[in-house]
Parts: C-alpha cells; sequence; structure tokens
C-alpha cells in the first residue's frame, strides 16, 4: 500500500445529512440517529477539544471566500469532507451550513429537512448564537485563549460559518434582514438539489414512525429525544466555558509556577 492510501482520511460515506440550521432541534436529532444505530456528529456531543476546528475554519473559507480574515481555500471535495466528518453516518449541527456542499459531495446520502418557523428561530440564533461567539470584547478574549492557549479555534470557525451563511462581513449585519435571505436561500436550494425520494420533511413532534420509514430502520421502543431548549443550551454553553477555562489554567499551569517562582525569589533577594 502506498503513501497515498494510508493517509487517504477514511470516508464511511455519510448516509444521512441532517438539512436543519442551529438552533433547529439539531440536538434532538443528533440523539435520535444515533439511538436507530447511527454513528452521529453533533458539536454539543462530542468534545470540544477534538473537533476539527481548523478544518472547519477552512471549510468554511473554502465555501463563503469573501469571508473577513478568509485566506484563499480550494473548493472542498468529497475527500476535504471526508477529512472533517468521513467517520460518521450523520451529521447535524457544525455540518449544516454546509448542507448544500455536503449533498453534491454525498449524492447518495438521505436528507432530513428540519425547517424551524423564521419567526421562532431567527431570536434564538441571534441571542443563542450570533451574540454568544461575536460579542466583543468577550468573543476576542476567548478566541485568543482558545487559539493562543489551546491550540484549537472554535470561535474562528463559529464567526466565519455565521458570517459567511449570512453574508455579512460584521456582527451587526448578521441581522434580521440578511438572516430572512440567508434561510430562505438555504431551504431552497436543498429542495431544488435533493428530490422527494431522497429528501424527508421531518416535523418536530412527528415521533419516530416517518424517520424510521425514511430511513428504513425499525421503531425503537422508547420516546423521541427532546433536547436543548433555552435553559439547557445556556447551561450547556456555561460548561463548555468552565471547561476551556480548566484547560487554559492548566496549559498555563508551568507559567504561571514559573513567574511565581521568579517573582518569590526576586523579592527574597531584595
Amino acid at each position: 500500500m502506498d503513501a497515498a492510501e494510508t493517509t487517504k482520511p477514511n470516508d464511511r460515506g455519510l448516509k444521512i445529512i441532517n438539512a436543519g440550521l442551529f438552533r433547529m432541534a439539531t440536538k434532538s436529532m443528533a440523539q435520535a440517529y444515533i439511538i436507530l444505530g447511527f454513528k452521529t456528529h453533533h458539536g454539543l456531543l462530542e468534545d470540544v477539544m477534538d473537533t476539527p476546528w481548523a478544518l472547519i475554519e477552512k471549510a468554511a473559507e473554502a465555501t463563503w471566500p469573501g469571508v473577513p480574515g478568509a485566506t484563499p481555500q480550494p473548493t472542498y471535495k468529497r475527500d476535504d469532507w471526508a477529512a472533517i466528518w468521513g467517520s460518521y453516518d450523520a451529521v447535524t449541527d457544525l455540518a449544516s451550513p454546509f448542507a448544500v456542499e455536503l449533498i453534491k459531495a454525498y449524492p447518495e446520502a438521505k436528507v432530513v429537512v428540519v425547517q424551524r418557523d423564521f419567526e421562532s428561530w431567527w431570536p434564538s440564533f441571534r441571542s443563542q448564537l450570533r451574540d454568544t461567539v461575536m460579542r466583543e470584547p468577550m468573543s476576542s478574549i476567548q478566541a485568543f485563549i482558545t487559539s493562543k492557549i489551546l491550540g484549537i479555534r472554535p470561535v474562528h470557525a463559529t464567526r466565519k460559518i455565521i458570517l459567511g451563511f449570512c453574508n455579512a462581513k460584521t456582527r451587526l449585519e448578521v441581522n434580521e434582514a440578511r438572516a430572512r435571505d440567508a434561510y430562505d436561500d438555504y431551504f431552497r436550494r436543498i429542495r431544488e438539489r435533493v428530490p422527494p425520494e431522497r429528501r424527508l420533511e421531518y416535523k418536530m413532534g412527528s415521533g419516530w414512525e416517518p424517520l424510521c420509514s425514511f430511513l428504513g430502520v425499525e421503531v425503537p421502543d422508547v420516546p423521541f429525544p427532546e433536547a436543548n431548549d433555552k435553559v439547557a443550551h445556556n447551561e450547556e454553553n456555561q460548561s463548555r466555558h468552565i471547561k476551556f477555562l480548566v484547560n487554559a489554567l492548566r496549559a498555563l499551569g508551568p507559567w504561571i509556577l514559573g513567574a511565581v517562582v521568579v517573582a518569590g525569589a526576586w523579592l527574597y533577594s531584595r
């Protein structure tokens, strides 16, 4: 086996693309796919330190080349997407803004459309995503800690996804009008590209039957998951921020100890 074969990403071939944006029951859907036996990616169900943020950031730059701070990237092909999500059967939240590109790369995948009404989605997206990830100065502080101390780039990647998806340059440009245009274009393009036999229009509250019938699996003997309401989402975000802080303190531990030792020696010598 040559070097190219040994380094080629493991590509299981996506079976399910969950076409529903952030704050559109993505965690509930991810848990449903897991119950049904599909290896599923959802950002809040993964260890944030293990998520390939640098690759996701490059994917955002390749998908939306005009996003602020982007470096030139070639158009993403299947092998590029496989480097990020190739070991999964199903993808949800972090992959959802790239659904149109993933549909092109994986034409055999089934697409589950979960569309929340815009009027209820936009306030949730604005407060839980836009204002959490992009509000200054906390955003820049978090970006510095995660990239310079922890060596990961979740803030940078998520910023570029939000700005690129909404065709915006700043947080304030991610407004209701731009979000509405992006929302309408997203669902229109998905429905244009995916034939009805490969697409399920799933309504939350419909239970297992339509989803299991579409995926060709048996209905499980457990309730359909309901997860990640606003309160739970805030609690999870707080938990992730605490984990960032703990990891940062661990990374800085030797430097802090060294500074204390040097300061103590200096004081003792006086």
